[in-house]
């Protein structure tokens, strides 16, 4: 019987945050969620179980709503490194969830790379 692709996708990213887990201990997780219209990034401390830091193109601050293209995830990229520098925070690691990274999930990571957040 061949998986559903739900169960592949939790399958993915159960195996992509454990690799990362033992990897990266005691640093801030940087999240990504995609959807159809939207995505949203999260700067979150696993040891406290606490959101740092968080910002998506439904924000309308970003002028992005309804939009998820690659523009629109640079756009969000760039605002969380802005806004874990100003929490203190300078690295993360990157947890792509179960998403394959390219396009608005590599372009989240680079901007935020080009902002200054150590990924």
């Amino acid at each position: 019987m061949a998986n559903s692709k739900r169960k592949l996708f939790l399958k993915r990213r159960l195996r992509v945050r454990n690799k990362l887990r033992k990897v990266n201990a005691g640093r801030v997780r940087l999240s990504v969620f995609r959807s159809n219209k939207n995505i949203s990034v999260q700067l979150i401390d696993d040891v406290n179980g606490v959101t740092l830091a968080a910002a998506s193109t439904l924000e309308k601050d970003l002028g992005m709503v309804g939009k998820c293209n690659v523009e629109a995830a640079a756009k969000v990229g760039t605002t969380i490194a802005e806004r874990a520098q100003k929490a203190g925070i300078t690295e993360a690691y990157f947890d792509r969830g179960g998403f394959l990274f390219h396009g608005r999930v590599k372009a989240v990571a680079d901007a935020a790379r080009e902002a200054g957040l150590k990924i």
